[in-house]
């Protein structure tokens, strides 16, 4: 595969990056968001709490459902967004989709605890 890398983004300090709260959840469901052809809605579990998080992957993948049962990183401290009438209270940490190939989940190596914080 190949593609076109992009340029470095400006450097930030320490301080701003850890203004970033990137933790792992579970996604236990993906719900199709009927006003819309690109979003879908996932229920993401991180130990102490739920949150529905919504995606535009409904083009990106034939079955979005197949990510149910995977941890993932997600960026949690996003203030809420609402999308086709539905509220998104974070942002799925994803690899690819800036560099216009199909995107994949940043995922841990190997199981850990949901809500553990990345950095």
């Amino acid at each position: 595969m190949t593609f076109a890398t992009k340029p470095i983004k400006p450097t930030i300090s320490f301080e701003e990056l850890d203004k970033l709260d990137i933790r792992v959840g579970l996604v236990k469901r993906v719900e199709a968001v009927e006003k819309s052809d690109k979003l879908v809605k996932l229920i993401v579990d991180f130990g102490d709490h739920t949150r529905t998080i919504l995606v535009g992957m409904k083009k990106e993948r034939a079955n979005p459902q197949e990510i149910e049962g995977k941890q993932a990183l997600f960026v949690v401290n996003l203030e809420p967004k609402k999308m086709a009438g539905e509220v998104s209270e974070g942002m799925l940490f994803d690899i690819g989709y800036a560099n216009g190939i199909r995107p994949v989940l940043a995922v841990p190596e190997e199981p850990v605890p949901n809500g553990a914080s990345a950095g």
